[in-house]
């Protein structure tokens, strides 16, 4: 039994068991907004519940009328996506009641969980793909050079790292002179995704308008250090400058990175690695790279 459940058994209420979730979800370093949200769904189900009723006494049938008034009684929208999270953090939370000891029976075990296919991403074509490396250039080109155009995009392009991750980089996390090329390491501060954590191939051609940039803005720790927003702003002005209809982002930066390799019959597992996902992520992902690799043009 682990500390934040030694105090709960069967006859325990719903609330002091979400309090004592909510600081084990904390302690496990999961973010503010994962956090909310779970225990959001979580107190939905409690209000739903009799409020008499004790963590013993919650059954799979409870469970799946709860979902099913969610769904189609409760008379507010609720997307496929949503039930969908809101079934995970009910099955996370009766998991970890039983996993602590408190309960001797998951209730939530056998509830059918709902899995969602979000729409296919959008991509760069090879077309686009030349066009927004060549727009980006240009900014090297002009007669106040801007290197730091180019120097996000193709990052971007090389690694297939999110906005997060490459918000997280730092100069010290540049390696030009590794064996075997340039990397990047990414890392995580939280304890939670150090799973995540990875070094990543950087293309030699990129030294050159890394190199200055760093002499054009003398970043000293971060190695993008501006706002989300603002290298948003970046991505679309290359975007424009390339004449895109599409709206360049780093999602899309991301996806076309993924498919490139697929494209190029890199090794699926080594495509997990490199995006730094879990395998059942990478389901969902590869399904869709094999969709998109039909019509990328």
């Amino acid at each position: 039994m682990s500390e934040t459940t030694a105090h709960l058994t069967p006859q325990t209420g719903l609330i002091p068991a979400l309090n004592a979730w909510e600081i084990y979800l904390y302690d496990q370093g999961r973010s503010p907004n994962t956090v909310k949200a779970f225990l959001s769904d979580v107190r939905l189900m409690a209000e739903f519940l009799p409020p008499d009723l004790t963590l013993g006494a919650i059954t799979t049938s409870d469970l799946n009328n709860f979902l099913d008034w969610m769904e189609n009684q409760r008379g507010v929208p609720c997307s496929p996506k949503t039930l969908a999270r809101r079934i995970t953090a009910v099955k996370s939370f009766f998991r970890w009641l039983h996993k602590g000891g408190a309960i001797l029976i998951d209730p939530a075990e056998k509830v059918l969980q709902r899995s969602v296919i979000s729409p296919l991403p959008e991509v760069l074509t090879d077309a686009e793909l030349e066009a927004v490396l060549l727009a980006a250039d240009r900014f090297r080109r002009q007669s106040k050079p801007d290197a730091r155009p180019y120097s996000l995009l193709a990052l971007l392009l090389a690694t297939g790292v999110k906005k997060s991750e490459c918000l997280g980089i730092h100069i010290n996390h540049i390696d030009l002179e590794a064996e075997g090329g340039p990397i990047v390491f990414i890392r995580y501060a939280s304890p939670a995704h150090r799973y995540k954590e990875r070094k990543l191939a950087l293309p030699e051609e990129w030294i050159p308008a890394y190199k200055e940039y760093v002499t054009q803005y003398a970043p000293v720790d971060r190695l993008f250090p501006w706002s989300p927003r603002r290298l948003e702003y970046l991505l679309e002005d290359i975007g424009k400058e390339a004449g895109l209809s599409k709206h360049l982002s780093f999602d899309m930066c991301r996806w076309t990175s993924a498919l490139q390799d697929y494209l190029n019959n890199i090794d699926g597992e080594k495509i997990r690695q490199k995006l730094g996902i879990s395998k059942i992520q990478w389901r969902e992902i590869n399904m869709k790279l094999r969709q998109l690799s039909g019509k990328a043009e």
